[in-house]
Formats: structure tokens, sequence, C-alpha cells
């Protein structure tokens, strides 16, 4: 009965198991110019049953034309064109998905851990290992670089996290409030795209007893820049606002700032604006490409007919304030980010719009929901129509009064 198929190592070594599926076989890279060490390496991996394939270099420049696809090199750290640890350094440099073992002669054990201690995941002694122990330090030293890159990925996401942490933090800031004569609910949620959240913006100031400021605003784009800008526009914002700027000269000031610190110049961005007059229950609304605010009052719906404005980045031009006077002291008004209204409607070409988010909120089973999960249940009724997750960020702000309706 004729025996299994093997296959010749280079340097006539035998490979067994040459069957096995290519997943369970590791590719080994042994840069040696001693023909004789190779052909005993060879051997020692044929006779275990090592499940490894061997490929060999006799130099370095040999070594980086053939390291592409290896699991690990075995490296003789006395090249022709590289000795010691400079050779070792350029090995981990041009092999950064491999793991590297070394081999070292006897006089030189002390050169093997000082490898270690450069990226090297082992070291053996010529002379002083036979196939079993070759085998197991080659696998061993596999396993350890692959959790080596495992930790090192976990540690980056781990870092994307707490970047991405910090964003929200500084994009969806606590209202800074404490008047009880209206009520203030926010939302966001990032699009489905990308985990990292995108460059839509909110803040709500009080300056007076008086006097509530509300800003809902969207960079374009999606991304760390994106949301870092996001950020930069909002604190400015608030500065503006703390530092009581006239309130015609705000928006002009954020488009200085905007244009100042972003990286490209077809990077623009949309905002609204609102002035609240607790007082004499009024709100002036000011508009910068940006959908406009809905109010919801004695039981009707309708949009805030302020002038659009002109996107914040393109031309510097002032917004037009439009005046808005609450005829009740039961009112809600809600400011959102084009992520909301920009879902299909019915699988066809049309999209939500502001027409669309008008009837959602004119339909009778919103009268149940409660305003602090109104904006909730907006995103999950668009998102019903739209046939699945909106693909844009969706940012809310919903200030209410009274009855909120």
């Amino acid at each position: 009965m004729a025996g299994p198929s093997v296959a010749p190592y280079p340097q006539g070594g035998l490979g067994r198991n040459t069957n096995l599926p290519p997943g369970e076989r590791l590719r080994v890279l042994l840069v040696e110019d001693d023909e004789g060490d190779a052909f005993l390496v060879g051997e020692l991996l044929a006779e275990t049953n090592s499940m490894i394939d061997l490929l060999v270099a006799t130099s370095l420049s040999e070594a980086r034309q053939r390291v592409a696809g290896v699991d690990c090199v075995l490296l003789d750290l006395g090249l022709p064109d590289a000795q010691g640890l400079d050779g070792l350094r350029k090995v981990l440099e041009m092999s950064s998905g491999a793991a590297v073992c070394v081999l070292t002669g006897r006089s030189d054990e002390h050169l093997g851990i000082v490898a270690v201690a450069e990226g090297a995941q082992d070291y053996l002694v010529k002379g002083q290992v036979d196939g079993v122990l070759l085998t197991r330090a080659l696998r061993y030293a596999v396993e350890r670089k692959r959790a080596d890159e495992n930790a090192r990925r976990l540690r980056e996401v781990e870092l994307r996290q707490a970047e991405s942490a910090r964003l929200e933090r500084g994009l969806l800031p606590q209202p800074l409030m404490n008047t009880d004569q209206v009520a203030v609910h926010t939302f966001y949620r990032p699009g489905r795209h990308a985990a990292l959240i995108g460059g839509d913006f909110f803040d709500v100031v009080q300056t007076r007893p008086d006097r509530v400021d509300l800003i809902v605003g969207d960079v374009c784009g999606h991304g760390v820049d994106e949301a870092a800008l996001g950020v930069e526009l909002r604190v400015a914002w608030r500065a503006l606002i703390l530092a009581g700027v006239p309130d015609d000269e705000v928006l002009p000031a954020l488009e200085q700032v905007l244009m100042s610190e972003r990286r490209l110049q077809e990077i623009f961005a949309t905002v609204a604006t609102a002035s609240l007059d607790l007082h004499d229950n009024r709100a002036t609304v000011r508009l910068a490409g940006h959908p406009p605010p809905l109010l919801l009052s004695g039981g009707r719906v309708a949009p805030v007919p302020a002038p659009g404005g002109l996107l914040l980045g393109v031309r510097p031009r002032r917004p037009v304030a439009f005046d808005l006077e609450f005829e009740t002291d039961d009112w809600s008004l809600l400011m959102y980010t084009d992520g909301l209204i920009e879902g299909r409607v019915d699988d066809g070409d049309d999209r939500l719009d502001v027409p669309g988010l008008t009837g959602l909120l004119e339909e009778p089973a919103n009268l149940a929901v409660p305003l602090s999960e109104l904006p909730a249940w907006l995103v999950g009724r668009a998102e019903q129509i739209n046939g699945g997750p909106l693909a844009d960020d969706v940012a809310m702000l919903l200030v209410t009064r009274g009855g909120g309706r």
C-alpha cells in the first residue's frame, strides 16, 4: 500500500501531511546562508510531522522577495548582507505581519535575549533544539504575534471609542439653563454609515432669567475632522452668546470660525438658531441653509416661515431674523438636522422632507407620546417609512412650554 504523498523542503527535508487544509499549516521563511544548517532545520521539521511549509532564503535581499504571506521568519543573525541586530530590525520592518524567531550560536545566546527585547517573539540556539522543540517554538511565536496584533487592534479600537466619546461630549453638551418656564429635550443618533459621530451639534444657553438661546447645526461630511469642526463651532457659538455679542453678529462671527478652521474650502455648515424671550412669549429665528423649526401649538403643526438664508462658508451674508409670536403659553418648538427628513418614502425616490415630518407630527398617535420621548418616536417613524435605519446623523432640540401642544 502506497504511503502518503510528500513534498520536499527546498534543502532536502520532507514535509508531511501536505493534504491538510492550508489554514492548519504554517508557512515559515528560514533566512540562513549556511546550507548545512538550513538542511538540518528542514529535517527537524520533517521528522516531527510539523505541518509546516518551509521556505529558504540565503540573504536578507532574497528574504525581502519571499516574505509575503509567511506566518513566521526564522532568522540567522549572521548573514552576508546583515549582521546581528541590524538584520533583525530590517526583518521586523519588512515582515510586520509575521512572527520573527532568531537563530543564534552557542556563544551568542545573550544576543538572543537582546533580540527578544528588540521585538522578536523568541530565540533558538543552534544545536540545542530538536524537531519537537523547534516546531513548538515556531507555533508559539506565531500565536504570540497574533495575540500582540489582537491586543494592538483592541487598543486602537479603545482609543477610537475614547476619541468619539470626547467628540460626542463636545457636540452634545448639557443645556446651560436653570429656568423652569421651559423644558428642553435633546436627541442624537449617529447614521448607519460609520461608528464615528458626524458633524451634527446643538447647544442651549440661558443668559438672563427670561432669555434662552438655542442652536442646531450640521457640518457637511462625516468623521473625526467634521466632528471636531462641529465641536469648535458649538463652543464658539456658546462663547459668543455668553459674551453678549449682538444677535445679528453671532452667525457672521461663527462663519468666520468655520472658514478659518475648515481643512477644505468645500466644507460648509447649516445652522438654525432661536432666541427665546420668555417674558414676551416670543422667539427670533435665524436660518443659514438649515431646515426650518416646526411649531406645535393649539393642536396644529407648522414650519416656522423664516427665510432660508445661505449656508455658512459659501458666501458670507448675514441671515435675516424672523420674529415668531407664540399665541398661547402651550407650545413646542422642534429644531432638527436634515438627517431626520432625508429618508425615503414608500420605497420611492421621494424624501420625507419638511412636509412629511409635519405630517408625522399631525398623526393622532403622537398625542399619546410624552414630549420627552417625541424625538425618539419621530426617528422611529421616519425609519419605519424609510424601510430601515436613516443614513445620516440626526440631532434634535425640542423646547416646550406649558402643555407643549
